[in-house]
């Protein structure tokens, strides 16, 4: 099905960036049909030769060229690029981490409600089928109530670019990988109101960079989730693992590869064009998508909170 305003317009698409998320990106929003503008600060020559997507010079020129703004810039570029983009009355749809703070979130969810337009962040870890799938066996009631969550992630440390290891600019491993599984350990078990959490990082003797943690968090309704989240040295394969017990039963999954060059591999269709298909109906006025601007401000909560705990060795109480 392709995206399409309601007087049967192509939708078009302003993507901001040229990392590698962009690849996932891109490629999904020309199979739903959308027309794609790209800017990035860094130059898009890439992406205009792969996918032979229109370059902009500014991103001015590429508010004038869209409709959507699609955020895969730098963490700390995205408060900056989602207020003009709300301010020239275009909706956006923005990648994890949705912004730098959670008071950076608080400014946005201002503005959007200003504006009255949409932001949404791009968590397409739910749009992923072993996810999906635990989600749908807690709201159906085939595991029963869920008691524990255990989440893992692990992956080479993202040294492809520098400001990844600038915590001040990143967040580090909790705020840039571990934020997935802060978010689905929510989605899943409900609210979070107490987190613990240990962490380390430093350089191996052939100086390759390493950075691990792990969390500890309490639901409201009573479950326990832990969350572990690793950036490993060079060439380690990137793995996930999602398990799920309930009073009754459980549901469990690993999974091995690159999540965007494998994205969707055996599945009916990848995780980036269900997730972009589906924040963009809800833009365009359809259902409302199973993640909001909300999910993705408490995600970032989340991440402070695990930072915190790690920092002081103490529980962080949540409200």
């Amino acid at each position: 099905m392709n995206t399409a305003d309601a007087a049967g317009r192509r939708l078009r698409v302003g993507v901001v960036g040229a990392g590698g998320i962009t690849h996932a990106h891109v490629p999904a929003w020309l199979e739903l049909g959308a027309e794609c503008a790209a800017f990035s600060r860094s130059g898009v020559a890439p992406l205009v030769e792969q996918y032979g997507v229109r370059s902009c010079d500014t991103f001015d020129e590429l508010l004038r060229a869209c409709d959507i703004v699609d955020i895969c810039s730098p963490t700390t570029t995205h408060l900056g690029y989602i207020e003009a983009a709300l301010r020239a009355g275009r909706d956006v749809i923005c990648e994890k981490p949705l912004v730098r703070t959670a008071s950076d979130g608080a400014r946005i969810a201002a503005l959007m409600d200003a504006t009255e337009r949409h932001v949404y962040p791009a968590h397409v870890v739910r749009w992923f089928p072993e996810y999906a799938a635990a989600k749908a066996a807690v709201e159906d009631g085939r595991i029963g109530v869920p008691l524990q969550v255990e989440l893992s992630r692990i992956g080479e440390f993202p040294s492809w670019a520098p400001w990844f290891a600038d915590d001040e600019q990143s967040g580090g491993v909790v705020l840039d990988l571990m934020i997935h599984d802060l978010d689905i350990a929510r989605w899943i078990a409900g609210d979070v109101v107490e987190v613990r959490a240990t962490g380390e990082s430093g350089v191996t003797a052939s100086g390759a960079r390493h950075a691990s943690a792990e969390a500890t968090l309490a639901h409201a309704g009573g479950a326990i989730s832990t969350v572990a989240a690793r950036w490993g040295e060079p060439g380690i394969s990137f793995r996930t693992g999602v398990r799920v017990v309930g009073t009754t039963a459980e549901v469990a999954n690993d999974a091995a590869g690159d999540p965007v060059a494998g994205a969707g591999a055996g599945t009916a269709e990848s995780p980036y064009v269900a997730q972009l298909r589906e924040l963009s109906a809800a833009i365009l006025g359809g259902p409302e998508p199973r993640v909001n601007l909300a999910d993705g401000i408490r995600a970032v909560e989340l991440a402070e909170a695990v930072t915190a705990a790690i920092a002081t060795g103490e529980a962080v109480r949540l409200s």
